[in-house]
């Protein structure tokens, strides 16, 4: 049976937005599984996330200190619809991602990271697929925030479609 998903990271909340998009906030409520890829900053939005979200697979990150680290791993791996997926904060410089992540998470599908705040999605030459949110709330050097929405149905990953965050007024 086809598994809705919402993928995100690198929120920030409340130090670079009060909070999360009404739209992300809609899409966390609707889908079956959420995934969080660190750097959360207040556990109000981890309790949040775990009130509004069906089922939560989440992670801490660099800036995520203290009660995060005691209530989540720095890796988190599950598996959903014949698909393995791992999610980790940090995977260190782009410059030979897939290769590296490829050789940490060998018996992986997918792998959800998140830190430096750019939209990336790639394959590794093993087949693993790495996929990186965004930020729906510091878009850094991008255009634009961002967030991700994907299904995964019978062991493959469709329609994943990054989400572009319009800018707040």
């Amino acid at each position: 049976m086809p598994v809705s998903m919402v993928l995100t990271t690198d929120t920030h909340v409340p130090k670079r937005a009060r909070d999360l998009p009404h739209s992300l906030w809609h899409l966390i409520e609707e889908a079956d599984l959420v995934v969080h890829a660190g750097d959360w900053v207040d556990l109000a939005l981890l309790d949040e996330f775990e009130r509004r979200s069906r089922r939560l697979v989440a992670v801490y990150g660099n800036n995520d200190h203290g009660a995060f680290r005691e209530r989540l791993p720095e890796v988190a791996r599950f598996e959903v619809e014949g698909l393995r997926f791992a999610v980790v904060h940090e995977t260190g410089d782009a410059k030979g991602r897939e290769a590296r992540c490829a050789a940490r998470f060998p018996d992986v599908d997918v792998l959800v990271f998140g830190h430096s705040h750019i939209p990336w999605d790639t394959t590794a030459a093993s087949g693993l697929r790495l996929l990186n949110p965004g930020s729906p709330t510091d878009r850094r050097r991008q255009p634009h925030g961002t967030y991700v929405t994907a299904v995964a149905d019978a062991g493959r990953l469709r329609d994943v479609t990054f989400h572009a965050v319009p800018p707040r007024r």
